[in-house]
């Protein structure tokens, strides 16, 4: 597989006053390269309480690649690529949730808690284009 057809791909999860930030960042770096660079941001919740979210874009197309190998490990990557028509929006991005707490124990499962936005080339930039671009990526990893 010599190219990615995505252009970059953003990974973020919420760390609630509840959890410990150190947990959600390991959980996060389960689909990233090593030591691969996570921003932080605090918010503040609808009762004041802390919210830090922590994000990662990656745009390298090795790693690009690195993170889609993970997510291509799921047990039900083959409902992912029939999802496909679902997944991608007009702007040809590609969403998925992925399970957080399965993350932290190393798992790649889909769920909730850490979201997956990819941004698939397509040439036009066409939702049809997106989505078998995707397919054809998924199918290959």
């Amino acid at each position: 597989m010599s190219s990615v057809p995505f252009h970059y791909v953003d990974l973020r999860a919420f760390c609630y006053a509840t959890e410990d930030e150190k947990r959600v960042e390991s959980a996060l770096r389960t689909y990233l390269p090593e030591e691969y660079p996570i921003e932080r941001a605090e918010s503040e919740g609808h009762y004041g309480d802390r919210i830090v979210v922590l994000s990662a874009r990656v745009e390298n197309a090795d790693e690009v690649r690195q993170v889609l190998s993970q997510v291509a490990t799921l047990d039900d990557i083959d409902d992912v690529r029939a999802e496909l028509d679902d997944r991608v929006d007009e702007n040809c991005s590609f969403f998925l949730t992925l399970d957080k707490q399965a993350a932290f124990g190393d798992e790649v499962r889909r769920g909730d808690g850490i979201t997956l936005r990819a941004k698939v080339e397509a040439y036009p930039a066409k939702r049809e284009n997106a989505v078998e671009n995707a397919r054809d990526l998924l199918a290959e990893l």
